[in-house]
């Protein structure tokens, strides 16, 4: 069995659990996105971080 850290994007808490234990939201994984050159949509991520102020 393989087992992952998630995380609450309510409360930010990590757990193993799929559901969070203290609001009852559901958890996700914490991990990137797998990293590749020949990246199709790269140009368009980074010009949404641009639009939002996170990246300059």
């Amino acid at each position: 069995m393989k087992t992952e850290i998630l995380k609450c994007l309510e409360c930010d808490t990590y757990t193993l659990e799929k559901e969070c234990k203290k609001c009852g939201s559901k958890t996700y994984t914490n991990k990137p996105a797998k990293y590749s050159p020949e990246d199709k949509y790269g140009h368009y991520r980074r010009l949404a971080k641009i639009e939002k102020g996170q990246l300059k």
